[in-house]
């Protein structure tokens, strides 16, 4: 078989040119990310949480009626509950808004 360098020049001209739109896209994705909310509560509405889609928590209510000095044990569990269902929420519409733009091929970091 000959090597002919002109064979398939376009296939992979149009490949490279996907694959630097697809970046193009995620990189406007990660940016809209940061600005996205995702809402989470726990213990029945006791913890409240807001977490970005690039999970970072940026909101945390906590209602007083809850507070209760003798278990504070529970309340840690409630927090930890509200942030790790946010974490899971936005991981998911992360994974989501990335499987749009990659037609649902991993990308590494997503």
């Amino acid at each position: 078989m000959v090597f002919n360098p002109g064979m398939g020049g376009g296939s992979m001209s149009k490949m490279l040119k996907q694959a630097k739109q697809m970046q193009e896209q995620i990189a406007k994705l990660q940016e809209e990310l940061e600005k996205r909310e995702i809402e989470s509560s726990s213990g029945g509405g006791a913890i409240t949480i807001k977490i970005t889609g690039k999970q970072e928590v940026i909101a945390l209510k906590i209602n007083p009626d809850v507070i209760d000095l003798d278990d504070i044990e529970l309340l840690e569990d409630i927090i930890m509950a509200a942030v790790n269902e946010g974490i899971r929420k936005s991981q998911e519409m992360v994974s989501s808004e990335m499987a749009k733009i990659t037609g649902g091929m991993k990308i590494p970091g997503f």
